[in-house]
């Protein structure tokens, strides 16, 4: 198979980065969903038809409820209002909202009271297809749910999408870029083709439990965001046994919502509940929900606009994706088709 052009390296060991990359050029492609979706595709800047509220228990606050109020907006751009901090701003989805990327996604605005955790599986969706959206929650903890951010997609379906009067704004990179990190995981980010305004992907994860190695490649659209929407986070045996026994002793996994059904369990050689997402007798849940739920919610961060063009990414994750974009953004590499 052709070598990765790595373009401008902007951060990490080159000789690490092509060991890394030789590996991810050689494993096989699970599944492609290459053809890309026309139906309902606008030029125009879309938002919701009317508002729509969905509930469930809280991530980091099991025993309580909680829910999200997906609302139109005629402001460019995803926001956040804390409604239980009626003082405080909007949080604009923007890799400079960005406060920490320990474990999840976390953004803040203005006072260290004014953030919203674990965001990636929400500000995702944007890539089905939705521009500019208002979400209002109760609290900073948001709900989690048994099938990945399934019910949050259901919620946009039953709103429902419209176009708005102003043109949409689609950006790329102006040159190849890639990122590595410390352990051989990378992120490359190619310029999009002439006259195409898509964005694919081409993701791989290798890990040393049951996941093993999967690699998927697609075209982002909303059907493929609503299919790897459905992966649910995935965890070790030992870490689930850890949030269950000593780490009832700490605050961040004491109250964690996790059950055996809103995360995906992998043993050394065997899950120890059902995966999903299966393909020709193989789970990819896994690399869905690393492409979709957590790839997808770092380029959502680029506030300029939709993305177009291409991305590799091999045994990357939310440090490394937050990064690359902030990066984009210090080194001015985006630019207007």
């Amino acid at each position: 198979m052709a070598a990765i052009d790595f373009g401008r390296i902007l951060g990490g060991d080159s000789e690490r980065l092509r060991m890394a990359a030789d590996e991810f050029v050689q494993q096989p492609v699970d599944e492609e969903r290459l053809k890309p979706a026309t139906a309902g595709e606008t030029d125009r800047q879309t938002t919701l038809r009317k508002p729509v509220s969905v509930t469930g228990p809280g991530t980091f606050f099991g025993k309580a409820s909680r829910t999200l109020s997906f609302c139109p907006s005629g402001q460019a751009g995803w926001r956040f209002d804390r409604t239980d901090l009626p003082r405080s701003m909007g949080i604009l989805v923007t890799v400079e909202n960005v406060w920490t990327t320990v474990r999840n996604i976390v953004l803040c605005s203005g006072s260290p009271h004014n953030y919203m955790r674990m965001v990636e599986h929400i500000v995702a969706l944007k890539y089905m297809g939705l521009d500019n959206v208002l979400i209002r929650m109760d609290s900073g903890d948001p709900p989690l749910f048994d099938l990945g951010s399934m019910d949050l997609v259901e919620g946009i379906d039953r709103a429902g999408i419209v176009a708005q009067q102003d043109k949409a704004t689609v950006v790329t990179v102006k040159e190849t870029v890639t990122l590595a990190a410390p352990h051989g995981g990378f992120l490359v980010f190619h310029p999009a083709k002439k006259g195409n305004h898509r964005l694919t992907v081409d993701c791989g994860v290798n890990f040393k439990t049951a996941i093993g190695r999967q690699r998927i490649r697609f075209d982002v659209n909303p059907a493929t965001v609503r299919y790897g929407a459905a992966a649910r986070t995935n965890t070790t045996l030992g870490m689930m046994m850890y949030c269950k026994s000593i780490g009832k002793l700490f605050a961040d996994t004491r109250h964690l919502g996790y059950t055996t059904k809103n995360i995906l369990i992998a043993g050394p050689w065997h899950y120890f509940n059902k995966p999903k997402l299966v393909h020709n007798g193989k789970s990819l849940e896994a690399v869905w929900h690393r492409a979709v739920l957590d790839l997808l919610a770092a380029v959502a961060l680029i506030d300029r606009g939709r993305f177009a063009g291409h991305i590799d990414s091999y045994m990357a994750g939310h440090a490394l994706d937050v990064d690359m974009v902030r990066l984009l953004y210090q080194h001015d590499l985006l630019e207007e088709i």
